[in-house]
């Protein structure tokens, strides 16, 4: 699976395959979103996974006199296409997101829909899906977004072989993280791979230790553009923290030129020449692609060590809650999206999705886990979703666009000594609040 399922960085696995379904410079008509009296149109992220909502628009079609239409863009155009369409004649009705962020300067621009009056006639759309990821796509209070594709948590995956060798066992707490790392790097084991090539997987340590330290108001707080909450003690301990980690040789030396997307850290997990990695529940999928035999007989997985004496729970998780769809103010058939976006939460969706790898947060979805992929590792995530206290949506995501590279840039540079506590501080004062 890949990460834009990965959040839109760079697509590591599927690729875009399927191109623009039909012409959307083709679509004209008034100024209602899709533009065609008697259809509404669908807009997602072209990727491996879309004959999924290409069976869910024809199960929509046979029963709706307002039909569905499927606009697929491929996944490096997907941001550029979408800014460049939301708000002309051609706009979809429906688009895929990533909540949080993404989705709001659309909010801000007085462009989307609230789905306060469409639940009130559905509660179903509210309540048939986890409250952590569902609440990921509510702005100043109000719902924009309908769960659709599947969860994506970050969690700590293991070499159990490399592990054991070492006589070391899964770490529960920081400081057990921080003597399994001095104890690989005596066996000369790079104790965690990290591909700080893509610097997003690098982000991903600064998300779980600022949340066990500081519990996820810190973060809350911040991205809302409270300056004072970077500058927090809180904020200075989890930077001391991750400096200790580094320091030690956590991650070797040579992590910067390494990456996920061209198969690189996972390659060092599954070969045995690194004993951790932290990365996206979508880790699985491409391990199971790449070295099946690991997987089979090697591979672990868990959460986030907790932080003795933190703030955060030790079952709250980091990561892609979900993708969600939202709905265009402008839409001329609100009724119909309404009934579309029922689709979302049906057992139909729930089956679709496990079959292509994908782990919805419905709460029916449980009583198909059985018949997905892997069983054992979809109701591991389940249930780390459905009972987690908070789930922080990815930084980069939860920041508006226009912030990634600055959040980037700043984690890459601490990260590498280069710059200090207060110049990562600053840099993260001075970014767009959400």
């Amino acid at each position: 699976m890949n990460r834009h399922s990965q959040l839109l960085r760079t697509v590591a696995a599927g690729g875009a395959s399927l191109v623009l379904t039909l012409s959307l410079a083709g679509c004209s008509g008034s100024d209602g979103a899709s533009g065609d009296a008697d259809t509404i149109h669908v807009l997602v992220y072209g990727d491996a996974t879309n004959k999924v909502e290409k069976q869910l628009v024809d199960t929509f079609n046979k029963t709706s006199k307002v039909k569905a239409v499927l606009d697929t863009v491929p996944g490096a155009d997907y941001q550029s296409k979408l800014q460049t369409l939301i708000s002309g004649k051609q706009a979809p009705d429906v688009f895929f997101n990533w909540g949080g962020g993404s989705i709001k300067p659309y909010v801000d621009a007085g462009l989307l829909m609230p789905l306060d009056d469409l639940i009130a006639k559905d509660p179903g759309l509210k309540s048939n899906f986890l409250p952590s990821v569902f609440d990921t796509a509510v702005v100043d209070g109000k719902p924009y977004g309908v769960p659709m594709r599947g969860t994506q948590p970050v969690l700590l995956f293991s070499n159990q072989k490399v592990l054991k060798e070492a006589g070391v066992t899964t770490p529960r707490t920081w400081t057990e993280l921080l003597a399994a790392v001095k104890t690989l790097k005596a066996e000369g084991v790079t104790p965690i791979a990290l591909g700080g090539g893509d610097k997003w997987p690098t982000q991903m340590w600064f998300q779980y230790v600022y949340d066990r330290v500081a519990g996820p108001e810190l973060f809350a707080s911040a991205v809302k553009g409270d300056k004072d909450a970077w500058a927090s003690a809180d904020s200075r301990k989890a930077l001391g923290m991750l400096k200790e980690l580094i320091d030690a040789g956590a991650f070797g030396t040579n992590y910067d030129s390494v990456k996920f997307t061209d198969g690189g850290s996972p390659t060092l997990l599954a070969t045995g020449k690194a004993a951790f990695e932290l990365m996206g529940s979508w880790e699985y999928s491409t391990l199971q692609d790449a070295h099946p035999d690991f997987v089979k007989s090697d591979l672990g997985y868990g959460t986030f060590p907790a932080v003795e004496g933190g703030k955060g729970s030790p079952d709250n998780i980091a990561g892609n809650t979900n993708n969600f769809y939202s709905v265009l103010k402008s839409t001329e058939h609100p009724e119909a999206v309404a009934e579309f976006l029922k689709l979302m939460y049906s057992d139909e969706f729930v089956k679709a999705q496990l079959s292509v790898g994908n782990l919805p947060t419905t709460t029916n979805t449980p009583k198909f886990l059985d018949g997905s992929a892997n069983p054992d590792y979809a109701r591991y995530q389940y249930d780390l979703v459905e009972k987690a206290p908070s789930f922080q949506l990815s930084w980069d995501q939860a920041f508006p666009p226009a912030a990634t590279t600055s959040i980037h840039q700043a984690i890459q540079q601490f990260f590498n000594g280069r710059t200090g506590a207060d110049e990562f501080i600053s840099a993260m004062q001075n970014l767009p609040a959400a």
